[in-house]
């Protein structure tokens, strides 16, 4: 489990007197830095590490629980009214806002602070971070850079920006085109759009690629070159800082948390990409026009086996029928504009699904469950996210018959009749068996009657 370790962990309580900790505490709260606050929905907790007064060896910390007293302690100091926490307690990301003048050394992946009139020596308050979204998830961190945030007396500038930063990893699960959106692409949307253009993303873990691929959105979310801060020998410096970007849910906006939407998303990629359609056909309006249906392949795993015959039944019923397999070189403007074009997407669940953010509103998304009891998951990922972007969307779980399973296993098979008992083993065991070993063989009779509705939902 990786937590934003000053404000968000839990650690060890010190037993020490109730004078020591308000001394450390005001100290701390005289920082001339100001921290812009948050705070947990069910604790508040400050971690201050002195190095001077405790075993560092042992790394302990003192930490402040109750959040009345905490505003107590901030009330009868007027130096530090504004100044709460610096980290948002966030269930999923890690996120830190610091607003005052910030270093960032990238070959000693170190953010510095100015500590002024602390009372407590330059250097001894500090906190690691991991700027990514899943901050529980040990293997998408095991891929996170780490970086020291610290306080100096004095910061020494090679170079001296005059707008604020947004320092985020492309570690993690990038490359994967569902975390792509959900986990960097969404996440940085929320946290940027604010600046209206004036902010610089700093990048650590940096991808080439992905900042190629994705250059079109980067470019009309900050007006400033992008600095691949891990190798650089500068010290650069701003006049704020964030690092690490919000997260709400699986590729989606909570509006409880913030100003934007989904809606407010999918019109900036259309203007990003210069998509031309905002809604999908009305079949009604003019009977000569088909609807268009995009079928997401896939190769290794998760594929249909019957391709054709799936395409041939879906003409018949009056779709123009698009195939479209996207790899990580495919260019996103050109998947953009194809799934732009079409008012039905299907697909088997899986990463491809998420180019549903750029279909017109109304259109019409249809995932294909595969077997493996993954309905939580499907509705978690696609299926909520899909109402969200005021799509429409239709669900088709496969029998057993339809997967391909059934040939290496007999039907009587716990992995067949059972799935759940494969859950018991944990997901590494179920992504293995039913989602990288798994094709499907749709049944076009029984799947018939599911693009029979999506048309009946194009009338409406």
């Amino acid at each position: 489990m990786h937590k934003c370790s000053l404000f968000c962990s839990s650690f060890k309580e010190k037993r020490l007197t109730h004078g020591v900790i308000v001394g450390c505490l005001l100290a701390a709260f005289t920082i001339s830095i100001v921290f812009k606050s948050y705070f947990c929905t069910q604790l508040s907790v400050l971690h201050i590490q002195s190095q001077s007064s405790m075993d560092a060896a042992e790394n302990q910390f003192m930490m402040f629980k109750d959040a009345g007293l905490l505003q107590e302690l901030v009330e009868e100091s007027t130096s530090a009214k504004s100044i709460f926490n610096a980290c948002d307690c966030e269930p999923i990301s890690n996120y830190c806002e610091i607003n005052g003048d910030v270093a960032v050394q990238g070959n000693s992946s170190t953010i510095s602070m100015v500590s002024l009139r602390t009372g407590i020596p330059a250097g001894e308050i500090s906190w690691t971070v991991k700027p990514y979204v899943r901050k529980e998830n040990a293997a998408a961190m095991d891929l996170v850079k780490s970086w020291a945030v610290t306080s100096m007396e004095f910061l020494h500038c090679d170079l001296i920006q005059t707008v604020p930063a947004i320092l985020f990893s492309l570690g993690g699960f990038s490359g994967n085109h569902f975390h792509d959106f959900s986990d960097l692409v969404i996440p940085l949307y929320i946290t940027s759009r604010q600046f209206n253009g004036e902010v610089q993303f700093v990048v650590t873990d940096n991808r080439h690629w992905w900042i190629s691929k994705f250059r079109g959105i980067l470019g009309n979310l900050s007006r400033y070159d992008i600095v691949e801060i891990d190798q650089e020998r500068k010290t650069h410096c701003y006049p704020s800082m964030i690092v690490g970007l919000k997260y709400h849910h699986e590729l989606g906006i909570d509006q409880s948390k913030s100003q934007l939407s989904m809606k407010d998303f999918r019109q900036f990629l259309r203007r990003t990409y210069s998509l031309k359609r905002a809604k999908a056909i009305k079949i009604g309006d003019d009977a000569r026009k088909r609807p268009r249906l995009l079928i997401i392949t896939r190769r290794k795993s998760r594929s249909f086996t019957n391709i054709d015959k799936i395409t041939r039944m879906a003409s018949s019923l009056g779709y123009n029928v698009v195939t479209m397999e996207p790899n990580i070189s495919t260019s996103l403007g050109s998947v953009a504009e194809t799934v732009n074009s079409c008012d039905v997407l299907m697909g088997i669940h899986g990463a491809g699904l998420t180019n549903m953010v750029f279909l017109p509103d109304n259109a019409i998304v249809i995932q294909i469950v595969p077997l493996g009891s993954i309905d939580e998951l499907a509705k978690q990922d696609f299926e909520q996210p899909a109402m969200d972007m005021e799509l429409r969307y239709l669900e088709y779980k496969i029998k057993a018959k339809e997967s391909s399973l059934i040939s290496k296993y007999k039907a009587d098979h716990l992995i067949i009749k059972d799935p759940l008992s494969v859950h018991k083993q944990g997901w590494d065991a179920v992504r293995s068996i039913y989602l990288d070993k798994q094709n499907v063989k749709l049944d076009v009779k029984r799947f018939r009657p599911t693009l029979l509705k999506a048309l009946q939902l194009l009338h409406q």
